[in-house]
Formats: C-alpha cells, sequence, structure tokens
C-alpha cells in the first residue's frame, strides 16, 4: 500500500474549497460529534454528581478494564450519564452475530444474500443491543443502589429510570454513527469511538507533565513515557498499513493486451497483517470483564471467593496478561477466518481464469493462501497482544496510566487511516465529476 497522503497527490485548498460535497459532509461529521460530546455530560436523574465522582476515583482512576471502557466512552461512564453504555453494547452484538455466522446456517444464508441479507443481519444486531444494553443497564443500576449511602438519591424508582435511559443513550449512539456513515465521513461507530478516546488524551497528558513538574516522575522517565509513545504510535501506523503482494496472473488478459501491443502491470491479492483489526482484543478484554461486572453487580465484595475471581481478572497481573494474550491469539485467527475464506477467494479466482505463479489453481491455490494467511495472522496478533500490555508494563515501571497503548492506540490510528483514506476517495471523485462535466461542455 502507498504511503502518500493526499498532498502528495497533487491536492491542495484550493481542490478542498470547490469540494462542496466533501465540506458538507465534515460538517455534518463534526456537528455529530459535537452533539456525541454534549450527550457525555448529561447525568442521569437521581445521582448525587460528588458520589459519583468519588465513586469514579475509586473504581476507575487506576486505569483497569472499566478505566479502558470508561475511556472507549470519553468519560461518560465515570460521569454516569445517559451515553455511559457508549457503542460497547452495540459492538459486543455485533462481533456475537458475526460468529455465529459462521456456525449458524440460517445466518451464513442471509449473510450470501447480498443488501437484503445484511439489513436483517443488522435488524438481529439491534435486537441483540437491545437485551445486552438491557442486562448492563440494569446491572449499573443495580451495583449503584447496593452501595451504603450510595449516590442514587430517589431510591428504588432509580431502575426504573436509569434502564430505559442508557438503552436509549445506546440506540441513539447507534443511530447516530449509521448517520455519520451514511452522511459524513468515515465510519460512524469508529470515530465515536475514537472522539472519546482523544477527548480524555490532553487531561492524561497534563497529568504527566504535572507529575514531573511535582516530581513524582523524574525528566528522564517523561522522556522515555513520551519516546515510547511516539515509537508506538510509528510501530501500529506501520503494521496497520503492512499487508502482503500475493502476485496474480491473468492469462487471458495479458494476451489480449499483448495482441494490441499493450502492456499490464502484474495484479496482486494484498493480505494485511492485521486482518481482524481491533476485533480480538475488545471481544478479549469483554470476556475477562465478565467476572467482575458479574461479582459488582451481586455486591460481593465482602466474599472472599469472588475477591479473589476479581483479583485474578484485574487488569496488570502476570496471569491477566497471559490469558489475555491467548485470547487475542485464538480470536485473531478465528475473526480473520471469518472475514477472508481461502477456498472461496480460490474459486474466485479459478473462476476468473487467474493464478498465483508457481501455485495450481483450485485447492492447491486455497492451501497457499491459508499458510500465507496463517503466518501473517500470527505475526499480527503477537503485534496486537504487545500493543495491548504495554500500558501495563508502562504502569508497573513508571506508576503512571499509559494512555498511547493498547486497545485506544490502535483505534486512533485505524479509524485516523480509514478517514483520510475516504477524504481522499471523496476529493477524488469530486475531481473526476470536475473534469467529466468540463468534458460535456467541450462536446
Amino acid at each position: 500500500m502507498s504511503s502518500e497522503t493526499i498532498f502528495d497527490r497533487g491536492f491542495s485548498l484550493e481542490s478542498f474549497s470547490k469540494a462542496s460535497d466533501l465540506q458538507k459532509r465534515l460538517i455534518f461529521t463534526i456537528l455529530a460529534l459535537f452533539v456525541y460530546r454534549i450527550g457525555t455530560y448529561i447525568p442521569l436523574p437521581g445521582l448525587d454528581p460528588a458520589a459519583v465522582q468519588a465513586l469514579a476515583d475509586m473504581h476507575l482512576a487506576g486505569g483497569g478494564l472499566l478505566g479502558m471502557f470508561n475511556m472507549f466512552s470519553g468519560g461518560a461512564l465515570s460521569r454516569m450519564t445517559i451515553f455511559a453504555l457508549n457503542l460497547m453494547p452495540y459492538i459486543s452484538s455485533s462481533i456475537i452475530i458475526q460468529l455465529f455466522t459462521m456456525i449458524n446456517p440460517t445466518l451464513e444464508a442471509l449473510k450470501k444474500e447480498g443488501e437484503t441479507g445484511r439489513k436483517k443481519i443488522n435488524q438481529y444486531t439491534r435486537y441483540l443491543t437491545i437485551l445486552v444494553a438491557s442486562f448492563q443497564a440494569y446491572g449499573i443500576s443495580l451495583f449503584l443502589m447496593n452501595i451504603p449511602n450510595g449516590p442514587v438519591r430517589i431510591g428504588g424508582i432509580f431502575s426504573l429510570i436509569a434502564v430505559p435511559t442508557l438503552v436509549c443513550g445506546t440506540l441513539f449512539l447507534v443511530w447516530l454513527g449509521e448517520q455519520v456513515t451514511s452522511r459524513g465521513v468515515g465510519n460512524g461507530s469508529s470515530l465515536l469511538i475514537f472522539s472519546g478516546i482523544v477527548a480524555g488524551m490532553p487531561a492524561s497528558i497534563a497529568n504527566i507533565f504535572e507529575q514531573g513538574r511535582a516530581g513524582v516522575l523524574s525528566i528522564f522517565s517523561v522522556v522515555v513515557i513520551f519516546a515510547v509513545a511516539i515509537g508506538v504510535i510509528v510501530f501500529v501506523v506501520f503494521m496497520e498499513r503492512a499487508q502482503r503482494q500475493v502476485a496474480i496472473h491473468y492469462p487471458q488478459k495479458q494476451n489480449m493486451l499483448a495482441q494490441q501491443g499493450k502492456t499490464m502491470d502484474t495484479n496482486h491479492l494484498p493480505l494485511k497483517i492485521n486482518s481482524a483489526g481491533v476485533i480480538p482484543p475488545i471481544f478479549a478484554y469483554s470476556l475477562l470483564s465478565l467476572p467482575i461486572m458479574l461479582a459488582s453487580f451481586a455486591h460481593a465484595s465482602d466474599n472472599e471467593i469472588f475477591n479473589s475471581i476479581i483479583g485474578f481478572f484485574t487488569r496488570g497481573g502476570a496471569m491477566f496478561s497471559l490469558v489475555l494474550v491467548g485470547m487475542i491469539m485464538f480470536f485473531s485467527f478465528f475473526y480473520t477466518a471469518v472475514v477472508f475464506n481461502p477456498t472461496e477467494t480460490a474459486d474466485n479466482l479459478k473462476k476468473a481464469g487467474g493464478f498465483i505463479p508457481g501455485v495450481r489453481p483450485g485447492q492447491a491455490t486455497a492451501e497457499y493462501l491459508d499458510y500465507i494467511l496463517t503466518r501473517l495472522t500470527t505475526v499480527g496478533a503477537l503485534y496486537m497482544s504487545f500493543v495491548c500490555i504495554l500500558p501495563d508494563i508502562m504502569q508497573s515501571k513508571f506508576g503512571v496510566h499509559f494512555i498511547f497503548g493498547g486497545t485506544g492506540v490502535l483505534i486512533i490510528v485505524g479509524v485516523t487511516i480509514d478517514t483520510i483514506s475516504k477524504i481522499y476517495t471523496l476529493m477524488l471523485s469530486h475531481q473526476y465529476s470536475g473534469v467529466l462535466k468540463k468534458m460535456g461542455k467541450k462536446k
């Protein structure tokens, strides 16, 4: 994949000023993100803000799994706002539906029906989102009400208000994300999560500088932290753009071009190192947070068995890191198998008259692609595992919550690359339409 940017390809502010459709899409995207950020500050009814802040300082300040989910929500979880659940129920439901697509013949058949099947699968995903969000919202309300002298000020009626409010907040964000996808720039759901993560970065950076000024961190430690942060971002950008180009030949097309005296460049099948994206770590964190969530719902802080379970699944421990790496490896291979089918790809190449040089068409091609994909997925899974456990390593060494690592930086880099690509496509489309209009006027 080329590393050229929009400006390397001859785009300028002048060309941007003429792209009216792109300007409208950018304005709509910015307004949608503005609405989202406002919602992260609207608190749930019946809560004491001071008590909520004290509770957040106790459970979320140290990072951990709940701290990571709070980062995804842009601080909405720590403030207990109407968007406290954010898009996590929808993301979890989407992953579950996609996994069931592999083992359920009905869903697999729907997936192959094109646009109609996709709409039905999206509908099932929304139904599951309501179920998951309702469960999580009820658990949060139960947890808050069971705290002695807690933040709830309206008694048992709090659940009747909090559950529908949180569920509607999640469904509104799902709708808002779809609007951004269709009328804005980039993937709407990803941009909402992206904005939440980025919104918390200035405070975290200021906190590191404040610790350096106060003498909690040495100047050397501050320099090392930011040097590692820059290195991690560069490394993630490189890995997210890296891909293996598999050469594909089409003899019939080459013969036709040869008869016309033309030459054709070799076609390539691009295989990304990280085909699964950020799905494996998100799903791994979601499963690992389930025991803590269930224990919190049961209000079992005084039970030694539950305390030992919570201690085992607390982020930062050696066993937790090993389990996390194992789950990321598993879901990387599992989800890659969902998004890429070597047998189907080999059959499509054979039908199109294409082949890989030195490999026989059909089953041999499928085995060759599976061999390449296995090696690439192994490297990608190890890369994601390293990035995800890096914040725990930095926190144990320097005692600071390292924000430039883990799933957050994977989302930031991935969304940035995707959004820039969408902007480039829209500007290129505008230029082509302008050229066609000029040609029509000349004719």
